[in-house]
């Protein structure tokens, strides 16, 4: 069982990261992350039994980055290069049902539902829904994810995954 406080100090954490995502404040959403970051989104397939639907570590992923690749990522969107991203996408994330569900060496382990809107232009609009599995650690006081996972409901995705989950 983990405190109201806690669980309150989490909510708030995300609900900031969802800001800064949406505002196109990726160098500070950046530093949110540890320095030893995993940002990971597996790919899914559907199957028969559905806990084999996704991919296990070490297989096909449609993202597996680590903090400095974020951060070429970011700078990337600065060139004008990132013609997927030219004009930005207006996303919208929203972050429900959080939960706490471990705690081990400092880290918690932290589940969330994510519902992401992205438009571009006046024409393409995607909405992705998923869950994220965090891990969170404090440094210096403040909290920072340590590893993210991304698993996508939809096994069809559009072209091109442009933006941050």
């Amino acid at each position: 069982m983990v405190s109201q406080a806690l669980h309150y100090e989490v909510e708030q954490f995300l609900y900031r990261e969802a800001r800064l995502l949406d505002g196109g404040q990726f160098y500070e959403w950046l530093d949110l992350f540890t320095d030893d970051a995993r940002y990971w989104m597996p790919t899914r397939e559907t199957r028969e039994r559905r806990e084999d639907e996704v991919r296990k570590a070490g297989e096909l992923s449609l993202i597996e980055d680590d903090k400095n690749f974020l951060l070429t990522r970011v700078k990337r969107f600065d060139t004008g290069l990132a013609h997927a991203e030219q004009p930005p996408s207006r996303t919208r994330h929203f972050i429900m049902n959080v939960e706490i569900v471990g705690e081990e060496n400092g880290e918690i382990e932290v589940h969330s539902n994510i519902l992401v809107f992205q438009g571009r232009y006046e024409k393409s609009e995607n909405f992705f829904v998923g869950k994220r599995e965090d891990r969170l650690r404090k440094v210096d006081g403040q909290w920072r994810i340590a590893r993210r996972k991304i698993v996508l409901d939809q096994t069809v995705l559009p072209r091109v995954l442009s933006i941050f989950f």
